[in-house]
């Protein structure tokens, strides 16, 4: 398998870290790939244009993060990071929900903030602010979620944390959310979370 790779995306660090927590690394090939480039060859594999894409040995590609993670976690011979059954599993799966959507709405402000000065919106931005501040008042909330068993919700809500790190560390999150702060704090040494951590 070849999986369309990018070291600073969050949506690719999160289906590697499924690779490493199932035990997939030698059957998973990256390929490094810019989907800003104007020369990518990407929308060969995703018509969106977007990474991560996995494709598979008979040619078929899936895309985006949650399919390609799911596929992934279902080759493992771990224990499985969707739960199989209810309730566990809508808990996993809502929180890589508010996790991705954290993740869409910083990548959203970043790159409005880089649009040329009289292009960008400022209200805009600060939706996409506002978005993010409340899903991490949600996680604060219920910060006793990401305790006890390791699912496709908890590495999706590290892939998110870090990413607000690497963008945004000018804006600590961690201010006012102690609980959620303790758990990422928890979790620094974690291997599969070392391993992708993007370049500084």
């Amino acid at each position: 398998m070849t999986l369309r790779w990018s070291p600073t995306s969050p949506y690719v660090r999160k289906v590697m870290m499924v690779v490493i927590e199932r035990g997939l690394e030698d059957r998973v090939e990256r390929v490094s790939t810019d989907p800003w480039s104007v020369d990518t060859d990407l929308t060969a594999d995703n018509p969106l244009g977007k990474v991560p894409a996995l494709t598979l040995e008979d040619g078929t590609t899936l895309f985006d993060s949650p399919v390609v993670a799911e596929y992934l976690d279902s080759l493992g011979d771990r224990a499985p990071l969707f739960p199989p059954a209810c309730p566990a599993r809508w808990t996993a799966l809502r929180l890589q929900a508010i996790a991705d959507g954290i993740c869409d709405a910083a990548i959203l402000r970043r790159l409005e903030a880089n649009r040329p000065d009289g292009e960008k919106s400022a209200g805009w931005m600060e939706r996409q602010r506002k978005a993010v501040a409340r899903s991490l008042d949600l996680l604060e909330a219920e910060a006793a979620l990401l305790e006890g068993e390791d699912s496709i919700g908890t590495l999706a809500v590290l892939a998110a944390l870090g990413y607000l790190d690497l963008r945004f560390g000018h804006e600590d999150w961690r201010e006012g959310r102690p609980a959620l702060a303790a758990w990422f704090a928890g979790q620094a040494g974690r291997d599969s979370l070392l391993r992708t951590a993007p370049p500084a």
